[in-house]
Parts: C-alpha cells; sequence; structure tokens
C-alpha cells in the first residue's frame, strides 16, 4: 500500500504532503484544479515514463518521495524517490541506493494498478488476466500449476540435453583431435577426487617434520613424562576417592577428574603414533613435489581449480563418445525427449481443464458486480485459449483473454480494444470486486471511473468501492459526491493562484466539498443534504 507521497513542483503543484488511507481515499476538486497533477506523480513512483513538460514552470526539477509497504514483513516502509529534470534526466532511489526506472517499475510498481486509462493499463496484459483467473480458482488451480511447473522444467531441461549432444555430433575432425589430446593430457596424470588436497596436506607434513617431532616430544612429555600430566592427575583422583570415603559428594569430583584423565591419554597415545609415522623422507618429499607439479600443469592449462580439469575430462569424454556412437545418443535423448513431452502435455492438459472450467463462474461472479453498476446488457467473458505446444511457457499451456461486450447486439471483443476508460475502469473494478480476498493486497487507483454515471448507479459505485476497499487500499478520482461520502479518508485538489493545493479534509471542511460537489455551490440547503449524505455512510 501506498502510505504517503510528498510532491515537489510537479505540475502546478509547488509543494504537497499527502496521507493515504489503507481503504478507501477518495480525491476532488474542481475540473482543472489540478488532479492530473497527482496521478501523475503517481505514476511516476510506478515508474511510468517521465515528461519534462510536467516540471513546474520556472523550475530545474521535479521530485516525488512515496513510502510504500509492500508486504507484512516491511516493518519500516519502502522510500522511494523519483527525481526528473529539465535535461529529461531521471533519477530513482529505492531506501536510499540507486536503481533503474525499469526495476522501479517490475519492483514498487506491480504492488499499484491504475485503472482507467488505456496505456497505462497493466490489468490488460494476457499474463496479468491470466494471474487474475488463477487467483479465482485459488487451491484448485495449486497443484496442477506446480505439475506443470515441474514437468516444464523437465521438457525444458531434456531439450537442452538434445541440443548439446546433436552439437557435440556435428564436432568436426580439429574437436574431435583436441578432445583426444586433453584427454590423453589428462590421463597422464590420471588426478583423482581429492588427491590433490591430499598431496598438499603431506608435503606441509614432510616439510614440518623437525617441528612435529619436536612438538610431538614436548606433548608426550607433558603428558606421559615422570611428572606429567596424567601422573599429577592419578594422584588427584586418588586423593579425591579418599575424600569421598567421608564426603561422597567428592566423588563427583573425582569422576570428572577420571574423564580428562582418560582424554589426557588418548591424546598421548594418538600424537605418538603419528609422530611414528612420520619423520622426514627425501624421497617422499621429491615425489610429492613432482605429484603437485603435475597437477598444478593440469590446472594452469584447463584450470584454475582441479574441478576444471575433472570438467574438461568429462566433456572429452564425452565428444569422443558421442563421435564414435553417436546415433545412440541421440537416440536416448530423443526418447527422454519424447517422454518429458507426454508428461508435460498430460499435466498443461489439467491445468487447462481446471482454468477452463473456472472461467464461466469467474465471468459469471463478474457479471454480477457489473450488473450492480448498472452496465446495461454489457457482459465480460473470459476466453482461456489453449496454445501450441511449442508456445507453452512458464506460465501454463494456454492464453487468457477478457472479452468484453458493450451491449446484447454486439459482438465480443478484447476488453483493450472497445471499452471506453470509464467502461474500462467499471469493468476493472468489478473483476477486483469479484475476486475479494482472493485477490488481497496491492493498491488500486481508479481514474474515469464515474464517467457518465448519475443516480442510483453512483450509490451502487460507492458501495462497491467500499466492499473492495476491505481487501485492496483503493484511490479514486470522482465527482459524486456519492463516492465522495464512502472515503476512509478524503483528499480536495483546489488551484489557488498559480498553484495547486492539495488538502486532507474532515468535518465541516469536508461537509462544504461534499456540498459543493452536490450544488456547485456552498449555501445552506447544500450544506444540509451534504449533512444528511456523510450521516448515512
Amino acid at each position: 500500500m501506498i502510505d504517503r507521497i510528498q510532491i515537489r513542483n510537479i505540475a502546478l503543484i509547488r509543494e504537497a504532503d499527502i496521507g493515504f488511507s489503507e481503504g478507501l481515499t477518495v480525491i476532488t476538486g474542481e475540473t482543472g484544479s489540478g488532479k492530473t497533477a497527482l496521478l501523475s506523480s503517481l505514476k511516476l513512483l510506478m515508474g511510468e515514463r517521465s515528461d519534462k513538460d510536467a516540471i513546474r514552470e520556472g523550475c530545474q526539477d521535479a521530485q516525488v518521495t512515496g513510502r510504500f509497504f509492500l508486504s507484512e514483513d516491511d516493518e519500516d516502509g519502502t522510500l522511494v524517490q523519483r527525481t526528473v529534470s529539465r535535461d529529461g534526466r531521471s533519477r530513482v532511489s529505492v531506501n536510499g541506493e540507486m536503481v533503474t526506472v525499469k526495476a522501479l517499475s517490475e519492483g514498487v510498481g506491480q504492488a499499484v494498478d491504475l485503472c482507467g486509462q488505456h496505456e497505462n493499463q497493466r490489468l490488460l496484459a494476457s499474463s496479468v488476466q491470466l494471474a487474475l483467473l488463477d487467483a479465482w480458482c485459488g487451491s484448485e488451480v495449486e497443484g496442477p500449476k506446480a505439475a506443470y511447473d515441474a514437468a516444464f522444467a523437465q521438457r525444458r531441461e531434456a531439450a537442452k540435453e538434445l541440443a548439446r549432444i546433436k552439437d557435440l555430433e556435428s564436432a568436426d575432425k580439429e574437436q574431435i583431435e583436441n578432445a583426444r589430446f586433453v584427454l590423453r593430457r589428462i590421463d597422464e596424470v590420471s588426478p583423482a577426487e581429492g588427491e590433490y588436497e591430499e598431496l598438499l596436506l603431506q608435503s606441509r607434513l614432510q616439510e614440518n617434520a623437525e617441528l612435529i617431532a619436536r612438538c610431538s616430544h614436548t606433548v608426550s612429555e607433558c603428558l606421559m613424562g615422570d611428572r606429567g600430566a596424567t601422573t599429577l592427575l592419578s594422584e588427584a583422583i586418588s586423593a579425591l576417592s579418599e575424600l569421598a570415603k567421608v564426603d561422597a559428594s567428592y566423588g563427583g569430583f573425582a569422576e570428572a577428574l577420571q574423564e580428562g584423565l582418560y582424554a589426557a591419554e588418548d591424546v598421548a597415545r594418538e600424537v605418538s603414533s603419528r609422530t611414528d609415522e612420520g619423520g622426514f623422507d627425501p624421497e617422499r618429499f621429491e615425489e610429492l613435489q613432482e605429484r603437485i607439479s603435475a597437477f598444478q600443469g593440469l590446472m594452469r592449462t584447463y584450470g584454475p581449480t582441479m574441478q576444471e580439469v575433472f570438467a574438461a575430462r568429462d566433456a572429452a569424454r564425452e565428444v569422443l563418445a558421442v563421435a564414435q556412437d553417436s546415433s545412440e545418443a541421440i537416440q536416448a535423448a530423443q526418447a527422454a525427449l519424447k517422454k518429458a513431452d507426454e508428461a508435460l502435455l498430460k499435466e498443461g492438459r489439467a491445468l487447462l481443464k481446471v482454468r477452463q472450467d473456472a472461467s464461466g463462474s469467474f465471468a459469471a461472479a463478474v457479471g454480477q458486480v457489473m450488473a450492480r453498476l448498472e452496465m446495461g446488457d454489457s457482459a465480460l467473458e473470459c476466453q482461456v485459449e489453449e496454445l501450441p505446444l511449442e508456445k507453452w511457457g512458464p506460465e501454463g499451456p494456454c492464453q487468457v483473454e477478457f472479452m468484453y461486450r458493450p451491449g446484447a447486439d454486439m459482438g465480443l471483443r478484447p476488453l483493450r480494444k472497445i471499452a471506453s476508460g470509464g467502461e474500462l475502469s467499471r469493468v476493472m473494478l468489478a473483476v477486483k470486486a469479484a475476486l475479494g480476498k482472493r485477490d488481497a493486497g496491492g493498491t488500486l487507483v481508479f481514474d474515469e471511473i464515474d464517467a457518465g454515471v448519475g443516480g442510483k448507479t453512483a450509490l451502487s459505485l460507492a458501495e462497491v468501492l467500499q466492499e473492495l476497499s476491505r481487501t485492496h487500499q483503493v484511490i479514486v478520482v470522482t465527482h459524486l459526491p456519492q463516492v465522495a461520502v464512502a472515503g476512509d479518508a478524503h483528499l480536495v485538489v483546489a488551484k489557488e493562484g498559480d498553484e495547486t493545493v492539495v488538502q486532507q479534509v474532515e468535518g465541516d471542511a469536508r461537509q462544504q466539498e461534499v456540498a459543493r460537489m452536490l450544488a456547485g455551490s456552498v449555501n445552506e440547503t447544500s450544506l444540509h443534504h451534504a449533512a444528511e449524505l456523510l450521516g448515512s455512510c
């Protein structure tokens, strides 16, 4: 949700600091007062294209700062700042870190949907409409979608493997000879996994044989000498055992020291054993150095690590294996791809059926809300069309398109091609209202939603917006007093001289604004009517 925005030098707005309700925020004001400037500021925070002409006349730049709460874990909020300069440059920061406009659009911008203008309508994208249908399906689609995702990933890997083997098959004579050389060079050394690390350890032990012997002798004397730790511990244990005959609590101390004695004896034996096995061996040291040098030669050529050397060996072996018998490898890869295709077809058809089965009830639910909004004989259909297998993608095997019929005698056409701004806003309101809690979260900004609306429809529109605000943050620009009084917060945009001022109104100030909306002027009659309207909410 959008918590607050600060605007500087956008159109006629010199300075504005605006807070929004978590529920329904209404924005009102006379025509030409500057509501468009407020929407332009929101668009900048959504990552939309900037326009230097939107900068206030006489100023070199404009800036919008907003605080968003994008999830329940986002306790401190996410701070977004967008600056637009006269030279056309746009600077964006999120929580103090510079980001691109694209990153802003793909991040914070996805949390806000602007409903009402075709060019800014994210909800018209087929992928978003598919996501809305899936939200309607709820838990019924989760299992089939997970199974499809797994099958799609397996099919993608199988196709990559077949392509890789075909590339190997087409290896020319030079590539084959190079693979033979690589394999021969590495096999001459015949490295084993983990051997290089063991060689380095053994070489280090040989180099430090004298130090090891000296320190081991010290350990042995300290632990097992005539007056070493084991002798002293034994004497202490004996004394504690005598004391335990007088006071049993001393027995616990004796047991504790006994454990220490066992540990000291074990350490002494282990160190002595290692020392007996060690000792500097010039011949052994020379063998180790030669072996290490051979490994390092391989790493210089194929490394820089032994893992990359082993990878080069495996790749060379595979080139030669495929060159010798490519048909078998290709047949195996083709069989794996065919199996993956069959699994994908099965899971894709299952996912398709869930979506197709749900599309009717989804469209019907949207239609019920559209009827409440008294949209006449208009209707929405949700078409789920299966795509050719080669066009199946991560989203699934189908394409979803919202089709709109403006009237009973008119044909269906894609919503994005036929609806006016007002119709589009109301259809999207109906979609979101029908989904309700299934699509909870996010911010919806409605513009032009009350175009051509009045009377009873205005009341229905206000009711639906209120219902939607229980599951979403809703911001609506309106000219209807019936909608204005339904808001949890009410912002008024007014022009004062050469400036646009945005203020949140409550109490008498809100009553006066509603009175203006009702009658075009504030008088005793309009104030009385406004008070009644506000009291009915």
